[in-house]
């Protein structure tokens, strides 16, 4: 007998037990997206979650969350920058976009990478509700309003 038998038995016994619980409510897909999010949890906000179910608490999910945000957001300094490139920033890129952006606020910075291939290349930060704009998007803008102005000037005179 495979010694993977039990962990299969256990698997297929919570998962059963899962679809049963989410069928009853009418939201087995909801309870799917939730699962496959699942899997990033700490082990210390699962045990936090499981608390707080175990205590009746689950309503106090959203204070919770906000208050954690206020106490991290108050001990801790870092600034979290939203970095928007065409596509995924590599290593190095990431490297020197930190430093840059660290240097630039004086402070240490934690990167929220995204991709937008709109902007066709170069980079968009945004931090501290400011936002520069060096996309290659923005440039082409930039350009064509002032060949836009100068051609329009130029007719003028």
């Amino acid at each position: 007998m495979s010694s993977k038998r039990p962990v299969e038995d256990k698997a297929e016994a919570y998962t059963r037990a899962l679809l049963d619980a989410a069928r009853q409510e009418g939201r087995a897909n909801a309870d799917l997206v939730q699962w496959q999010h699942a899997k990033k949890f700490s082990p210390e906000v699962l045990e936090t979650l499981s608390a707080m179910q175990a205590e009746d608490d689950a309503s106090l999910i959203d204070q919770v969350a906000k208050r954690y945000k206020e106490l991290l957001d108050s001990e801790d300094k870092t600034v979290s920058v939203t970095v928007t490139t065409a596509v995924p920033m590599g290593d190095q890129l990431r490297d020197k976009v930190r430093a840059q952006a660290e240097k630039l606020l004086n402070a240490p910075v934690y990167l929220v990478e995204r991709v937008d291939p709109s902007i066709l290349g170069g980079v968009l930060l945004e931090a501290r509700g400011k936002r520069m704009d060096a996309s290659v998007r923005a440039q082409l803008s930039h350009i064509r309003k002032t060949l836009s102005s100068a051609f329009i000037g130029g007719e003028e005179q």
